[in-house]
């Protein structure tokens, strides 16, 4: 395989910290008093994860949840689990992160996967959203930005694992 280079930067990693900061400063406030677990979708969410935990004002657990539906920039239409939570979420107040929400199949899914755990509340936080993509009728209830029908690269996206450790987002070559 040859890599392929990213291209046009999107979203500067200046402007993906503020947008971080602004919606830890929001869940913050929503949580106040509660406990909250953070149960970040594997691979793709975890640098939005750590940069996310450490702006909250608030204390949170960490877990994680792995699934995988995309090989190379297509996504395959179907959600195989690579990781499972590590503790019980029952009762608990649980916040979905997510990279992006393109076809919403992956998220579906793990909210299914997640549900199953009778967690207290279970809310999204996504870093994109790409509405023109969506299949299922799953919705965030934090989102960073809305992004138009492009495949993107960095800030823990990838393209057949590669260019995850980007600070910032890209289109890839020829978008």
């Amino acid at each position: 395989m040859t890599l392929r280079k990213p291209g046009q930067t999107v979203l500067s990693a200046e402007r993906i910290q503020t947008r971080v900061q602004e919606i830890a400063a929001q869940i913050s406030r929503d949580y106040e008093g509660k406990e909250l677990t953070l149960v970040g979708v594997l691979k793709g969410s975890y640098i939005f994860l750590a940069d996310l935990s450490r702006a909250l004002t608030i204390h949170a657990q960490i877990d994680f949840i792995g699934a995988s539906s995309y090989e190379g920039s297509e996504s395959t239409g179907r959600v195989r689990w690579t990781a499972e939570p590590a503790s019980s979420l029952r009762g608990q107040h649980v916040l979905a992160v997510e990279d992006i929400i393109d076809t919403g199949r992956t998220l579906q899914a793990a909210l299914e996967r997640l549900k199953a755990e009778e967690p207290a509340s279970l809310r999204v936080c996504a870093l994109l959203s790409k509405p023109a993509r969506r299949e299922e009728a799953v919705k965030a209830d934090y989102v960073g930005f809305e992004i138009a029908d492009r495949f993107l690269v960095g800030y823990g996206l990838d393209y057949d694992g590669w260019h995850r450790q980007l600070p910032y987002i890209a289109a890839m070559d020829g978008e």
